[in-house]
């Protein structure tokens, strides 16, 4: 029997582990009556890092002027691929509660190495530090540009690395999964794919100017830019977000590759389950 005081308290780790503290995009989350379901339902088992090398992970520090700060850039290759000359690149976009420093933590290093043993064709995890502004240009007001960074700064940092800058694809999970889909759009095409778990949307449209240079800062009114993007979309039936990634993905035209809403919660031990199979995805996509 679950008590009133862990309900209460399970309900608000859930919203708390939105990672959006201050971002709002979960602020007018109410538990009703749906959502008290979601909350006591089953979220199915835990996913786990694979018990396998992780290859050549790499986390350094560099300077982005887009974002007027130093920043953590990690790399990581699938082991038995050298460092990576010649494979294509997934960016990864975290959420609002991590940085690059809990890449090695998260197992993402065997994570891709595992994928690839089953078959994926390989390529390398790209990521970088973008703070909590959702991945966007805030306006003139505050010039910290973490998808600018992302856009213009991470192709020249990579340059002396060897990788295919030319096949990209794009990851991330929470605010990072909302990050990649309005990078998919700010790109126009130029992604081979994107995935995104549980990505933190807004209720709809928020009616925000383009940046200078014409790159989106709402993702709902730049959806028709995914067209020419594969796109997987998942997210847990207990997280409540769920309605608005659903709403999110039946306004896609045409329909995502992947829509999958299966148990699980807006947390760690579902998104690790769920790896695997947008490893796949994704690195199908960049081989192709």
């Amino acid at each position: 029997m679950l008590s009133r005081r862990r309900f209460l308290g399970g309900a608000g780790a859930g919203v708390a582990g939105l990672g959006l503290a201050g971002l709002a995009y979960a602020e007018d989350w109410v538990p009703g009556t749906e959502q008290i379901k979601r909350r006591l339902a089953d979220t199915g088992p835990d996913g786990t890092i694979p018990d396998v090398p992780a290859g050549d992970v790499r986390l350094e520090r560099r300077r982005s002027e887009a974002r007027g700060t130093d920043v953590g850039l990690f790399t990581a290759v699938p082991e038995g691929h050298g460092a990576g000359e010649g494979l294509p690149v997934c960016l990864v976009l975290h959420g609002a509660s991590a940085t690059t420093a809990d890449y090695a933590g998260f197992g993402f290093g065997r994570f891709l190495t595992a994928a690839v043993r089953d078959g994926v064709p390989p390529f390398v995890l790209v990521g970088v530090d973008g703070g909590r502004k959702l991945w966007r240009s805030s306006g003139p007001d505050d010039p910290d540009d973490p998808q600018g960074m992302v856009v213009e700064e991470v192709p020249a940092w990579l340059a002396d690395r060897g990788f295919d800058l030319d096949r990209r694809a794009a990851w991330g999970w929470s605010m990072g999964g909302f990050g990649a889909l309005l990078l998919a759009e700010a790109l126009d095409g130029a992604l081979a794919a994107v995935a995104a778990f549980s990505p933190a949307l807004p209720d709809g449209p928020e009616d925000l100017a383009p940046t200078d240079d014409g790159r989106p800062r709402d993702v709902w009114s730049g959806a028709d830019r995914l067209a020419p993007t594969p796109v997987a979309l998942w997210c847990g039936t207990a997280d409540p977000l769920l309605d608005r990634v659903q709403r999110f993905a039946g306004a896609l035209d045409p329909a995502p590759r992947i829509a999958e809403w299966a148990k699980g919660d807006h947390d760690r031990g579902y998104w690790d389950r769920i790896t695997p199979a947008a490893f796949r995805f994704l690195g199908e996509a960049l081989g192709a």
